[in-house]
């Protein structure tokens, strides 16, 4: 599979864009389990033309994590198109457009999703950029705004038409938000259309390496980019491409391989963001590496309100021998 110049061995699995989930401490341990591409934190046009410093500061990537796409998102048709360009300075693979987030203070002035009520503005923003930048312009979406105005099969094509090099589609409405399961038959079905040439990329509720490979099966993406269960659990890379490889599950991460990678992962975030920052934002994911622990109630307290990393570092050795015979 190709998205322009960017070549994949079959099966590529994508880690999407979260905000405060994918920075690039994130994205490190996800790459070391074999994301074969990675987005940034999605990022504010607004914020971008303002030099807001957290939101430039989202866009810092490394050579090591290529191929990496910086996502932007906006209501606002210039601003878009003026972030567009200064992303591209920071040179990465691609630059995907959201226009799938249904999070409602996005999704409510009309950006993200939001956008799914307004087709007509939607390609053309994407014209837009796809004519204002030289690096590769990809699109994330879902079904259509709700039950009633599922209209992906028919505004793939006219997103094509624009020169996108790739699209993902979640398969939810933005009505749905996250609820109900992820419906793939339109994914599928925009997949099959014989006017697209360009890799459909399919989102929404991978959660295993079974469904995974059922997904690639059934359906016949060129790719599957994964979100939410990596939250925690960021080798399902690997569990995923060693199922397809040979079908057999590999056995759980054992405790002490956790808190090995949370290590890992605690000293990248201090090295990028500094140790006060870097021991505050990762609260989020130490508690995940150990979510499903017994009794693990007052150890996590302590876990997600230590402040000093060498004490951290001491609360997760304590982790690996008291629960060092769990899965």
């Amino acid at each position: 599979m190709k998205i322009t110049h960017l070549t994949f061995d079959k099966y590529p699995l994508f880690l999407a864009p979260m905000d405060e989930v994918t920075d690039a401490s994130f994205r490190y341990v996800c790459k070391h389990f074999g994301a074969d591409m990675m987005f940034t934190e999605f990022v504010a046009a607004d914020g971008l033309i303002r030099d807001a410093a957290s939101t430039v500061a989202k866009m810092q990537i490394y050579d090591y994590e290529r191929p990496i796409g910086i996502q932007i998102y906006g209501h606002l048709m210039e601003p878009m198109i003026e972030a567009a360009r200064i992303a591209e300075e920071v040179a990465p693979d691609v630059i995907d457009i959201n226009f799938g987030c249904p999070m409602r203070k996005i999704a409510a002035r009309g950006a993200g999703s939001g956008i799914m009520r307004e087709p007509d503005k939607m390609v053309e923003m994407t014209s837009r950029i796809v004519d204002a930048v030289k690096v590769p312009v990809t699109v994330k979406t879902r079904l259509g705004w709700d039950e009633d105005s599922k209209i992906i099969v028919e505004l793939a094509e006219r997103l094509q038409d624009t020169g996108i090099a790739a699209l993902t589609i979640h398969g939810r409405t933005r009505a749905q938000v996250y609820k109900g399961e992820a419906d793939w038959t339109l994914i599928g079905e925009v997949k099959r259309n014989p006017r697209m040439k360009i890799p459909i990329i399919g989102n929404g509720d991978v959660k295993s390496p079974q469904r995974a490979k059922e997904m690639f099966d059934r359906y016949g993406v060129d790719a599957i980019m994964i979100g939410r269960a990596t939250y925690g659990h960021p080798w399902i890379f690997r569990e995923i491409k060693h199922y397809i490889a040979t079908g057999e599950l590999l056995p759980d991460m054992q405790v002490s391989e956790r808190v090995a990678l949370a290590k890992i992962h605690l000293q990248k975030s201090i090295e990028v963001k500094g140790e006060r920052t870097g021991v505050l934002e990762m609260r989020r994911h130490l508690s995940n590496y150990f979510k499903a622990l017994p009794d693990f109630k007052e150890t996590r307290s302590k876990l997600v309100t230590e402040n000093n990393p060498e004490k951290v570092t001491e609360i997760l050795d304590y982790i690996g021998e008291r629960w060092k015979e769990s899965a």
